[in-house]
């Protein structure tokens, strides 16, 4: 592949991480008409329209979908292996763009955030709070943390935090104005405060283990939510049984006032694990947050 044709592929990922050719010349600090020129020449080598173009959006087309999947790795290797090399005599310094839910970014990100940065003056953290999924190379992400070690080819992960488990609270007064429940079918007759998917809408259902057997438990609620501390408010003002991650609960202020039900029944979630680009986790700016993370959390 010769330069031109590289500069054209990175010109043309761009359009698609950043939705438009005038973001993208934005991104790249180049011009618009240079974006637009570059994309016009890859699709007419490519043979095929890369991006459907209406007055308002741009978006992918089969050919563009498949072009950005099967690119995006490589470039990224290529990018990740010039950079390394020219790490070899300099201190860490550049972005580095994680992505990780809101229960990691509370429990393992927010407690080193302020002392990494003061360590490493010249890396910029750029950190995005999302609980869904994340394709780390079309998203250009160095880092992500999340639940399990089941991941993409050419993926590291590497073990932050030890199982643990989702555990049921309720305040004193709702539960002394409505009862303690003591088996899954006495939920029936409680209020749960619910969470909402970000990613697809959906409300999560109630999951327990019943003598290690999964057991879903369908409640109605007044209060749902996507965020952890709405969530921990609710169970504070007595609207209902919510849940929260037994490390998360541990660092409620005022955790005496979170009684904990139902214990014999709660879910055990799996280990959860920083991962990475194999090629990506040897730049120096990942590596220094690489190895900061795993020491604050031995």
């Amino acid at each position: 592949m010769n330069n031109v044709i590289y500069n054209q592929i990175r010109i043309f990922q761009s359009i698609a991480r950043e939705g438009s050719i005038t973001a993208a010349a934005r991104k790249l600090e180049i011009t618009p008409p240079s974006v637009s020129k570059a994309l016009k020449l890859l699709e007419q080598h490519m043979g095929h329209p890369l991006f459907v173009r209406t007055t308002r959006r741009i978006e992918l087309t089969d050919a563009g979908e498949q072009l950005l999947h099967q690119t995006s790795q490589a470039v990224q290797s290529l990018e990740s292996a010039v950079e390394s090399i020219k790490d070899l005599n300099q201190e860490p310094a550049g972005l580095v763009r994680i992505t990780l839910s809101r229960f990691a970014y509370l429990l393992i990100l927010k407690p080193c955030m302020a002392e990494f940065c003061q360590s490493y003056p010249g890396i910029q953290l750029e950190i995005s709070v999302y609980d869904g999924t994340v394709n780390m190379i079309d998203e250009r992400f160095d880092l992500g943390i999340r639940f399990g070690d089941i991941l993409e080819e050419n993926v590291v992960a590497r073990q932050l935090m030890k199982p643990f488990r989702e555990g049921l609270y309720a305040s004193r007064a709702y539960l002394a104005e409505h009862g303690t429940p003591k088996l899954p079918t006495d939920l029936h007759q409680h209020q749960l405060i619910g969470y909402r998917f970000i990613t697809n809408n959906r409300i999560l259902p109630l999951r327990l283990e019943d003598k290690g057997e999964p057991l879903t438990v369908e409640m109605s609620g007044q209060l749902i939510s996507n965020d952890i501390d709405v969530m921990a408010d609710g169970i504070r003002s007595g609207m209902g049984i919510g849940r929260l991650f037994e490390p998360v609960y541990e660092l409620q202020p005022d955790k005496e006032q979170f009684i904990p039900v139902m214990m014999p029944y709660w879910k055990t979630y799996p280990a959860v694990y920083l991962y990475y680009l194999k090629n990506t986790g040897k730049a120096k700016r990942v590596k220094a947050l690489i190895d900061f993370l795993m020491m604050k959390t031995k």
